[in-house]
């Protein structure tokens, strides 16, 4: 868990790596006002050139130092007045992680391209019969039916609904999330344009 990313804020967004982005920590790396991270750990866990794809685009690592303490100047840019309101969770050494975004998700142009070509389709097609080939019963179409029908529950209620444990249906939502067919709302799922266009084509 990264120390910045959750004293006494309401965790929001997404787990890259392990780790939680809160709403304040996403808004702030959109804004620039966030550029560095703590992590405690064993061993540094990523390294300079790093990316992950979050709410506020995506965002690079650009340093990892082992730091004794958190300056005031540090955590500010960290997000917080000074270092006594940052939290200190968790044992092992001290990182520093610098930050910063370095564009926007590609998932998102993705997901809104709704003219789709018969390449387009083929091409979703395909990745979909992979999924659906490697698990015990096909999901994918079930899944894209099931949260075009459903958009805005809870997961854990979706999951309950298809007789899956929730982290296990959520990893599937974010497979197909990742070929821009889904949406994530702050609660529940919507299809994307993209996702709609597919399913509204009967190809799932």
């Amino acid at each position: 868990m990264w120390v910045i990313f959750g004293h006494g804020r309401k965790r929001f967004c997404v787990r890259d790596w392990g780790m939680l982005f809160d709403r304040a920590a996403i808004e702030g790396l959109a804004a620039g006002r966030v550029t560095v991270a703590f992590r405690r750990w064993d061993a540094p866990r990523v390294r300079p050139g790093s990316r992950m794809r979050t709410a506020a685009g995506v965002v690079e690592v650009t340093s990892v130092d082992e730091v004794a303490t958190v300056t005031d100047e540090d955590a500010r840019a960290a997000g917080y007045e000074s270092a006594a309101q940052m939290p200190d969770r968790g044992s092992g050494r001290l990182y520093r992680i610098g930050l910063r975004v370095a564009g926007p998700d590609p998932r998102i142009a993705l997901r809104e391209t709704a003219d789709l070509t018969d390449d387009d389709r083929a091409a979703i097609g395909a990745a979909l019969w992979r999924m659906d080939r490697v698990a015990e019963v096909p999901w994918t179409g079930a899944f894209l039916r099931l949260i075009a029908d459903n958009e805005g529950v809870r997961a854990v209620e979706l999951a309950e609904r298809v007789g899956l444990a929730r982290d296990v249906f959520k990893r599937r939502v974010r497979r197909l999330k990742e070929l821009g067919l889904t949406e994530s709302l702050e609660v529940g799922y919507r299809l994307s344009p993209r996702g709609r266009a597919f399913l509204e084509g009967g190809d799932a």
